[in-house]
């Protein structure tokens, strides 16, 4: 029945048959902010006996002390350690146990943590989160155990990869000066290097309700929600001192620029080319989403296809739109194929970038990257973890808890101009940097 019920308004908007707002209801939540400065946002839901409990902190790996980086990612570990009135791993008893599910994440602009649990569960969940907001026990053993986690989640998914570290440096040199150019995993020889004095410090200055948004979504009783949500998180206060902002401003690209880098680990030559772009709050972002999923929305996309199948150059391709609260990147990466010259990869490659520059894309392509992306909203919208993950992301990433329902409207109304548009303000040579990651035996080859 869930089945019929995503598929219906997808095949009227496949057949444009009706708009996608008439299709998808808005999400009708409700907020307000609590004299401590918590933001909270709640949504009814009574399609299942479920609840979902979110708190969003405007904390990311941005905010990461100089020569500190990963301290937000450390955080998202270490809110699961022990408070003062919860043993450390109490949260799975709570969720877990009874048939629920919690987990954390950590990206350039925020933390979050989220957890789904049967609905009369509800109140125990907004004590536990209130909990940890405000009692959390930052001690040495479970500063030293959760880093020694970090760590080896950065040797598994970076270190030991053949192309582990190729995204970590496409960040670190695609950004002059924004710290977005820091990776959130963090790195081993600034965890080493961090105190417990330094962590704490950290956790005071952004673990705060002035700076969370809660987010309750599912099946509950409005009053008594509010009833708990005072009871739990009213009492808590915040530090005096302001909470600082990353102010920096990334400078524009006025030239092409190229690097090269060699890595013993990977068996062949990758290329990667990237291009400042605006923020998620941007007007552009519909058309930047579907000039993304045409270019490299899997392997139908034209670079997969062009790249990969007809022209045999690589043997992955892909298009990527990272759009973030203070600005974005769009980025291209390619594993070549055995044997193809780096150079002859590249000019294909431009050659697919200048056709949607000069040409734009089709009705057709536009259509199935819309739907594409539609289909994935309501998904989304599902369940109550989905309607709290879009009004959670919408307050805190984008800055506009409203941007939650406008985005199907705007994806839906975008054009094919619109995208072209955009492809030919971001898609410049003068904003272009592209890197060559080779074989560490090709640099030997080149100085011969």
């Amino acid at each position: 029945m869930k089945a019929l019920c995503l598929l219906t308004p997808l095949i009227f908007l496949l057949s444009g048959h009706a708009r996608a707002a008439d299709a998808i209801p808005p999400l009708k939540y409700e907020q307000r902010t609590l004299a401590n400065g918590l933001q909270f946002i709640w949504l009814e839901d009574h399609s299942s006996p479920t609840a979902a409990v979110q708190v969003w902190y405007r904390v990311g790996s941005k905010d990461d002390p100089a020569g500190r980086s990963g301290f937000a990612h450390l955080f998202e570990h270490m809110m699961f350690k022990s408070t003062k009135r919860m043993p450390n791993e109490f949260l799975d008893r709570l969720t877990e146990d009874v048939g629920g599910d919690n987990n954390a994440f950590t990206q350039d602009d925020v933390t979050a943590y989220h957890e789904t649990i049967p609905s009369h569960h509800l109140e125990r969940l907004l004590w536990a989160e209130a909990e940890r907001l405000s009692s959390l026990e930052v001690t040495e053993a479970n500063f030293h155990t959760e880093r020694d986690v970090v760590k080896e989640e950065f040797r598994q998914s970076v270190a030991a990869p053949p192309y582990g570290e190729f995204g970590e440096f496409i960040l670190k040199k695609s950004f002059a000066e924004h710290p977005y150019q820091r990776p959130t995993i963090g790195n081993i020889a600034e965890l080493d290097a961090s105190s417990l004095d330094e962590v704490r410090a950290f956790h005071t200055t952004f673990y705060r309700p002035d700076n969370a948004v809660l987010v309750v979504a599912g099946d509950f009783d409005a009053a008594q929600l509010q009833r708990w949500v005072d009871q739990y998180f009213g009492p808590l206060t915040h530090p005096e001192a302001p909470i600082p902002r990353v102010t920096v401003q990334e400078p524009p690209r006025h030239a092409e620029q190229r690097i090269r880098e060699y890595d013993a680990k990977v068996p062949l030559p990758a290329l990667a080319v990237t291009f400042l772009a605006p923020s998620i709050a941007s007007p552009e972002t519909p058309a930047l989403t579907v000039l993304a999923s045409v270019l490299g929305g899997g392997e139908s996309s034209r670079l997969y296809q062009s790249l990969v199948y007809e022209k045999e150059l690589a043997q992955s391709a892909d298009f990527g739109a990272d759009l973030r609260a203070d600005l974005g990147l769009l980025t291209v990466q390619l594993i070549l194929a055995s044997g193809v010259p780096i150079a002859k990869a590249e000019a294909a490659l431009r050659a697919e970038l200048a056709r949607v520059v000069e040409h734009g894309i089709t009705e057709a392509e536009l259509t199935t990257a819309r739907n594409q992306t539609l289909l994935a909203r309501l998904t989304e919208r599902e369940t109550p973890s989905g309607k709290a993950m879009a009004l959670g992301f919408a307050a805190t990433v984008v800055g506009d808890l409203e941007q939650a329902n406008r985005t199907l409207t705007e994806l839906e109304t975008v054009t094919a101009t619109q995208v072209q548009e955009a492809a030919r303000r971001y898609l410049t040579d003068a904003n272009r940097l592209t890197i060559e990651y080779l074989p560490a035996s090709m640099k030997t080859k080149r100085k011969k």
